[in-house]
């Protein structure tokens, strides 16, 4: 039986709603100084991450053949949120293109499938008692 999205209900809703709300006001009432330009990249994070939340519980429950812990889908939801800010912060210096997009994304599906193997290999001995 797989978990209901219930529990992910709540994060969902604070980090979209936070993020794409605190974008709306940043980006309507503020110049485009220092502060408010990591405020953008960190807002940009928070609203992609809370809307790929979604997403990635659908996916997860759709073709996973285990369901995995409420970290994973977490961690997986905030890396589509920090691609979308490098992405973004990339194209303030007009050096994003296609080609850097794709292997942006190559390099985060790299590091998510390392961890991923790292946390199927971990093995604890079992504790062996001597009395």
């Amino acid at each position: 039986m797989k978990p209901s999205f219930r529990p992910y209900l709540l994060p969902t809703l604070t980090l979209a709603l936070s993020g794409w709300v605190g974008l709306y006001f940043l980006v309507n009432y503020t110049l485009p100084t220092l502060l408010p330009r990591w405020g953008f990249f960190f807002l940009a994070t928070l609203a992609l991450s809370g809307t790929a939340l979604p997403l990635v519980y659908f996916f997860h429950r759709r073709f996973a053949k285990e369901f995995p812990a409420a970290s994973i889908i977490t961690r997986q939801a905030l890396w589509v949120g920090f691609y979308g800010a490098t992405l973004a912060w990339l194209q303030l210096g007009k050096v994003a293109n296609i080609s850097i997009a794709i292997g942006l994304a190559l390099g985060l599906i790299a590091i998510e499938t390392l961890i991923r193997i790292r946390e199927k290999s971990q093995w604890t001995p079992p504790e062996l008692d001597y009395d």
